[in-house]
Parts: C-alpha cells; sequence; structure tokens
C-alpha cells in the first residue's frame, strides 16, 4: 500500500527558517521511504484571513479548494511550524479553521522550530487544542528543533544528517503505523 503524506509548511515570512526543515522531509521521505510526498506550501498561497470555514462558502475561491484536496488527499500530515513568541503563526491557525472533514482523523505529526534553545515546545499546548477540536489524530512523538538556522542549511541540509534522520526515522514510523492502522479501520 503506497501512503502519500502531506508536509505543511507553515511560515509565510520572507526569509523563514521553517521551511528548511519541510525541505528537509520532503528529501528524507522521496529518499528513505515508501511514502510519496507533497510539500504544501502556505507562502506560496498568500491566503487572506478567512472569514468564514471552506464547507460554508458559497463561492470558494480555486486557491482554497486545491489546497483543500492537497490536505484531503493525503493519508497523513507533517505540520512543521515555527515559535513565535509562545504560539504559532497566524497562518497556521487560518487553515486550520479553514478546514473541517479534511483533517478529521487525519494522522498528523508536529514538527516545532525556533531559532531559541526550546525547539518551539512553547506553541504545543495552543495548536494540540486547536487540533484536537477538528478531530486530528495527532500522533504522540515529536520533533523539536532549536536553532533551526545553525541545524538545517537553507536547502534543508541537516547540519549533523545521522542525528536528523534517527530522530525523523521515530516520527515518521509512528505516523506510518497510525497511517496504516486507519486505513485498516476505514476497510
Amino acid at each position: 500500500m503506497s501512503l502519500h503524506v502531506a508536509i505543511l509548511s507553515t511560515s509565510i515570512r520572507p526569509g523563514r527558517n521553517s521551511h528548511r526543515v519541510g525541505l528537509y522531509f520532503k528529501h528524507y521521505l522521496e529518499e528513505q521511504t515508501h511514502l510519496s510526498c507533497d510539500l504544501i506550501d502556505l507562502q506560496a498561497y498568500n491566503f487572506p484571513i478567512f472569514e468564514e470555514r471552506l464547507r460554508h462558502m458559497e463561492h470558494p475561491p480555486e486557491p482554497v479548494l486545491h489546497f483543500a484536496e492537497r490536505v484531503r488527499r493525503a493519508a497523513g500530515i507533517l505540520v512543521i511550524t515555527p515559535e513565535y513568541n509562545g504560539g504559532y503563526p497566524a497562518s497556521l491557525k487560518n487553515v486550520i479553521d479553514l478546514l473541517s472533514d479534511e483533517w478529521k482523523g487525519k494522522p498528523t505529526g508536529l514538527v516545532t522550530v525556533s531559532t531559541g534553545p526550546y525547539g518551539g515546545a512553547l506553541l504545543l499546548p495552543s495548536l494540540l487544542f486547536s487540533l484536537w477540536k477538528k478531530g486530528v489524530w495527532v500522533v504522540t512523538s515529536r520533533y523539536h528543533v532549536s536553532k533551526v538556522h545553525e541545524a538545517f542549511g537553507p536547502d534543508g541540509t541537516p547540519a549533523d544528517a545521522a542525528t536528523a534522520d534517527q530522530r525523523t526515522q521515530a516520527l515518521v514510523a509512528q505516523l506510518v503505523w497510525s497511517m496504516e492502522a486507519r486505513e485498516k479501520m476505514r476497510e
């Protein structure tokens, strides 16, 4: 069974560092696993602040439908998010609130990053609550990246590839297990 993972790169800031980690995960999944993947970059969508959920939009814009379909077709999601002032970016909250059924029951791994020493861990309570409210199946394994600007190059190359790959393998294994379990439950 071939499983498809959407990697959601959530920062839209110029000069963002978290996207480096998204690039790393895309390379890792393509080269080290049997999974297909899709790097969904919120910066490329340039979404406005949504006033309503997709299911209640009378005439949803084409980019919104395109984004929703990319999330819908994924068997699992990896959310790559920076920590901004102890929370996660508004761009991520915007798309969490936009979708409903597309999120429900979706196995999701969280990858948090910061330029400081905590690796984005401070954003977890608020992000977890928002995802749980949507019915997202958040896997328990976490991947925190401290000093992201030192840990990953602009092209996604890790400074310590062996450690990065080892940590990634643990998160991906749990995500794959959850995706396979969900598929079996649906049969």
